[in-house]
């Protein structure tokens, strides 16, 4: 790659609120940012910070998204910008590829070897256990034999997991299939298996307990240690069971959280920024359990920078060859919130009879971070408000 005389800029790949975090983050720095994503209609090409929105093809259609990456680079004067992605489907092409784009960008995803412990979550889990790092009860059962041959060792309630969840949400609409009998689980099994390969589908235990038990360890992670982090405990989700996205999330410090995370990172030899999900059991009130790695931006990473962490700047600076020092600690008992679809979530738990009106609003006592609404930034809410009928329909 050729050397810059100038700073460089960021392209962002993907939209919605992963991508609205880091273009405030870096735009309100001086750093030039421009937004890549498949379609027209997203919240963050509306933000005063976009320094210019681009179209690119469908991320399904992998090779022609990196001669299209290729060929921006060699017309749109970006040659040596930093990528960040903001979903697993960019995760993955920045991977696979990542050699031949570092001749044109600097590239911030790691190397396929890498990601592929985050992107599989089979090999998350068989790396997990590895190193002793617990997760849920967990089975690979490659065809329906298999299925049958295990039905007697397995505890109901459970779920059909995929192991690359992008591809199987993009035909499901739902991360999961639950069942809580062994004819569910069955039937659920082979339901799975006309969506994706058997070998990609698990059968989990799913671990008891609320929304109010999962938490994230967040990081850049560098060399085996931790540049920046911050925990977030996710209250509430949608859906709230089995959720694909989080509505409602407060950071809180757990050490023990820290402990497991690094180990992991360390162990993949990561770099980067990353969430690490957990479930607190409480079957064993100290046991925190494994769910999955996103190689990634996440959802609520705005709440970090609120919290004192600047993920995306400190990803920025370090890819720019600039020297940084170590962020370890964060602000406590801030709250991130996505308005619309949190208030989404909490009608249906309302309507269920799973919580009162007055929880919820006691809930959003104290420091907020908005994940959309800024006063300072205010056209991705007004079009995020006018599409709210588009975005449900195509969710």
């Amino acid at each position: 790659m050729k050397k810059m005389k100038n700073t460089p800029g960021v392209i962002v790949i993907g939209d919605h609120v992963q991508s609205l975090g880091i273009i405030r983050s870096l735009s309100r720095r001086g750093i030039p940012v421009h937004l890549l994503h498949d379609k027209h209609l997203c919240i963050s090409r509306f933000s005063r910070y976009t320094k210019q929105f681009i179209k690119t093809p469908k991320p399904s259609d992998e090779s022609r998204c990196v001669k299209f990456m290729i060929g921006l680079a060699k017309k749109g004067r970006v040659e040596g910008w930093i990528l960040m992605p903001t979903n697993d489907a960019a995760v993955y092409t920045l991977s696979r590829h990542k050699e031949i784009l570092e001749g044109y960008y600097r590239v911030s995803t790691p190397c396929w070897d890498v990601v592929k412990y985050a992107y599989n979550k089979k090999l998350t889990y068989q790396l997990a256990e590895k190193i002793g790092i617990p997760i849920p009860e967990t089975f690979y059962p490659e065809n329906v034999e298999e299925l049958h041959e295990i039905l007697s060792d397995i505890c109901f309630p459970v779920i059909i997991k995929p192991a690359i969840v992008d591809r199987f949400y993009k035909k499901t609409k739902t991360k999961v299939f639950k069942a809580n009998t062994k004819e569910e689980l069955v039937q659920a099994y082979i339901k799975a298996s006309r969506v994706i390969d058997p070998s990609e589908i698990m059968v989990q235990e799913v671990i008891p307990g609320s929304p109010d038990n999962l938490y994230s360890f967040c990081s850049f992670f560098k060399n085996g240690k931790i540049m920046g982090m911050c925990i977030g405990r996710r209250s509430r989700q949608r859906p709230m069971d089995f959720g694909s996205a989080s509505t409602f999330v407060e950071s809180v410090h757990v050490p023990e959280l820290i402990d497991l995370g690094t180990n992991l990172l360390k162990t993949m030899n990561y770099y980067g920024l990353s969430e690490i999900e957990f479930k607190k059991d409480p079957r064993d009130s100290s046991k925190f359990k494994l769910l999955e790695v996103n190689a990634r931006t996440w959802l609520w990473h705005s709440l970090a920078i609120h919290c004192g962490v600047d993920f995306p700047y400190l990803l920025y600076k370090d890819m720019n060859g600039e020297e940084i020092t170590p962020v370890m600690s964060f602000r406590e008992n801030v709250k991130f919130i996505h308005i619309y679809t949190d208030l989404g979530v909490v009608i249906k738990e309302v309507l269920k009879g799973k919580m009162r009106l007055k929880d919820y609003f006691v809930s959003l006592n104290g420091e907020k971070e908005f994940a959309v609404f800024s006063l300072n930034d205010p056209l991705p809410f007004i079009a995020e408000t006018l599409m709210l009928l588009y975005l449900w329909k195509t969710r």
